[in-house]
């Protein structure tokens, strides 16, 4: 049987409204994306993720360890490996659909950091153009320096562009305020309705939200050397079954 091509911004429409989370509570459902590594790498790419997401460049400090056999219909561990679960960014776009705020998924892309500032998108895979996850090919193509931002400030990071209707500008205010007093978040950068955000030019009437993709981690991972298998909206996980990666 012939299986119809899905394009990510369809899947991502699909995961985003079983996403439960309510950032004022922290608690519900998430999307997470699982890594798959080799147990005896398991060791320095846990020291390499806690070091990332303590320089605030993942949309949330939790994940999970999968052994092997562990997983889901969707993806299972496999003998040799270690399973990492991490919170994909998608599910920012479940919690603004849950709270009336509807928004547009553009793409993913490439975004160059100076001094620690964001500074504009240097490339973009759009979500109706593709049937696999923009950040993941990104990180396949070896162009991202997540490590020059941890550690001098300069680099190049993941993120995902996303547009909402100016009339939701308060709606989302709203959001963004809830989100971080949670344990999800990553935002980058909220551009003005009708203005370019970071170098992407907008709809008219509506305005950007740059949201720092949950791959950033798994990027420092490749850039350090070690093998790394990232599977991107693998499904959804309670947030009280993930704990923060500096207790793992």
């Amino acid at each position: 049987m012939n299986t119809p091509l899905k394009f990510i911004h369809h899947l991502i429409e699909e995961e985003a409204m079983q996403v439960t989370f309510d950032p004022a509570e922290d608690e519900g459902l998430v999307i997470y994306n699982l890594s798959l590594i080799r147990e005896d790498d398991f060791e320095p790419v846990l020291a390499i993720l806690k070091r990332a997401s303590r320089a605030g460049l993942a949309p949330s400090d939790l994940a999970r360890v999968l052994q092997a056999g562990e997983g889901n219909d969707a993806a299972v561990v496999p003998e040799g490996m270690v399973g990492l679960c991490t919170v994909c960014s998608i599910t920012f776009d479940g919690v603004m659909i849950r709270r009336g705020a509807p928004l547009h998924p553009v793409g993913g892309g490439v975004v160059e950091v100076e001094d620690g500032v964001p500074r504009r998108f240097t490339d973009m895979l759009l979500y109706d153009a593709t049937t696999i996850d923009p950040l993941q090919v990104l990180v396949s193509q070896e162009i991202t320096d997540v490590w020059g931002v941890i550690r001098e400030g300069r680099g190049s990071v993941l993120a995902n562009l996303r547009e909402c209707h100016m009339e939701a500008e308060p709606t989302v205010a709203g959001i963004l305020e809830d989100l971080e007093r949670s344990r999800i978040g990553g935002v980058l950068e909220v551009g003005a309705p009708n203005a370019p955000v970071l170098g992407f030019g907008c709809s008219p009437q509506y305005f950007g939200i740059t949201i720092l993709g949950g791959t950033n981690v798994m990027a420092a991972v490749k850039e350090a050397g070690y093998q790394v298998e990232i599977n991107s909206l693998r499904g959804l996980i309670d947030i009280g079954d993930l704990e923060p990666i500096d207790h793992l």
